[in-house]
C-alpha cells in the first residue's frame, strides 16, 4: 500500500542536477516492484523512473543544466563509467548499475525514485526535455519509450514500408505503434483483446489489427511481418508469433513474461528468423529519442492523475 513517506534527498554535489518533480509516470516495474513480484525489493519502498522536472539547483561542475531548465531521469542514475558497456554508451548493461529506485547507490544507500517532490542526480543521467513537448506526456518516455525505440534503432527496425507487428497494446505497444508510424513503417497490432482494435487503428493509426487468439486470421498472417515487438508481461506462445515473419525476420522480447520462453528450434531454424531481446537504452539514445519525438511531433496519450488517486488505481 502506497502511503506518505518522509526522507531527505543529498546536498546538490559539484556534478548534481537538483529539480522539482513535475511529473512521474506509472510503470509497470513499479506495480512489480511494489509487490516484490521481482523478489527484490526493499522497504520503504518509492518508486518512479519515469520523472520530469524544472531545475532549481547545479553543481559547480554542472556545465550543460540550469536552473528552469526542463530534465527528466529514468531508470538509472549511476554506472562506473569505464566498463565496455559505458565506453559504448550502453550504461544499462553496467554491472555496476544503480537503478533510480530500489537500488544500492555507492554510499550503501537505498535509492528512492519519483513518486516524490524532488530529485537530485548526477548530470551524466540527467535527459533534456524540449520544449516543444507537454511535460507530462514526456514523463513515459523516460522508460516505456526507450524501451521500444533502442531496440527499433539498434535491428534496423525502421526501414520505410517495412511491416511491423506490435504484440500487447499496453504502455510499451502503444509507444511502438507511434514510433512505428513515425519511422514510416505498415503497423499491425497483435492483442488477444478485440475490443483493442478501434484504439488501434483509430487513436493510434495502426495499420491492421490480429487477434492472437483467432487461429484463421493468425494462418492469413503467416509470413507477412518484417519485425515484430514483443511488449507482453504476462506467459504467452511464441511459435504462432514467429510464424507471422518473413524470412530474416526479427522478433525482440521487452516484456518480462514470469517462465521461461519457449520456443522451438524448428521456429526459428526454418526462415532463419532473430529472437532478441532488449532492455531500455544508454543515456545518450535516450536524448537522441526525447529530441527524435520533438522534431517529428510524436506525443503520447496518457491519464494524468494526482497522488492521492494512485492508490485506488
Amino acid at each position: 500500500v502506497l502511503s506518505p513517506f518522509n526522507f531527505t534527498r543529498r546536498k546538490t554535489g559539484p556534478n548534481d542536477v537538483t529539480f522539482k518533480i513535475a511529473f512521474c509516470g506509472i510503470c509497470h516495474s513499479d506495480l512489480h516492484q511494489l509487490r516484490n513480484e521481482w523478489f527484490n525489493s526493499q522497504y520503504p519502498l518509492v518508486p518512479g523512473h519515469e520523472l520530469v522536472g524544472t531545475v532549481t539547483e547545479v553543481g559547480t561542475e554542472v556545465k550543460r543544466f540550469a536552473v528552469g531548465d526542463r530534465v527528466g531521469v529514468g531508470c538509472m542514475v549511476r554506472s562506473c563509467h569505464s566498463c565496455d558497456s559505458c565506453e559504448k554508451g550502453l550504461e544499462q548493461y553496467c554491472d555496476k548499475l544503480v537503478f533510480t529506485y530500489n537500488g544500492i547507490d555507492w554510499d550503501g544507500s537505498v535509492t528512492y525514485g519519483g513518486y516524490s517532490s524532488l530529485m537530485v542526480c548526477d548530470q551524466k543521467f540527467i535527459i533534456k526535455v524540449p520544449d516543444s513537448l507537454p511535460f507530462d506526456a514526456a514523463a513515459p518516455l523516460l522508460c516505456a519509450g526507450i524501451t521500444v525505440y533502442s531496440p527499433m534503432m539498434y535491428f534496423g527496425m525502421t526501414e520505410k514500408g517495412n511491416r511491423l507487428g506490435v504484440v500487447g497494446l499496453g504502455g510499451l505497444g502503444h509507444m511502438a505503434v507511434k514510433f512505428g508510424k513515425a519511422f514510416g513503417l505498415h503497423v499491425t497490432v497483435i492483442s488477444t483483446s478485440p475490443n483493442k482494435e478501434k484504439e488501434a487503428k483509430e487513436i493510434l493509426g495502426a495499420d491492421d489489427f490480429l487477434i492472437s487468439k483467432d487461429g484463421n486470421q493468425m494462418k492469413n498472417a503467416t509470413k507477412s511481418l518484417d519485425y515484430i515487438i514483443d511488449t507482453v508481461s504476462a506467459d504467452h506462445p511464441f511459435p504462432p508469433l514467429l510464424n507471422l515473419l518473413k524470412v530474416n525476420g526479427k522478433l525482440v522480447v521487452v516484456g518480462i513474461p514470469d517462465k521461461p520462453l519457449q520456443i522451438p528450434a524448428l521456429s526459428v531454424i526454418f526462415g532463419r528468423r532473430l529472437v532478441a531481446g532488449s532492455c531500455i537504452g544508454g543515456i545518450k539514445e535516450t536524448q537522441e529519442m526525447m529530441d527524435f519525438c520533438a522534431e517529428h511531433n510524436t506525443t503520447w496519450n496518457i491519464e494524468t492523475i494526482s497522488p492521492v488517486y494512485v492508490t485506488t488505481t
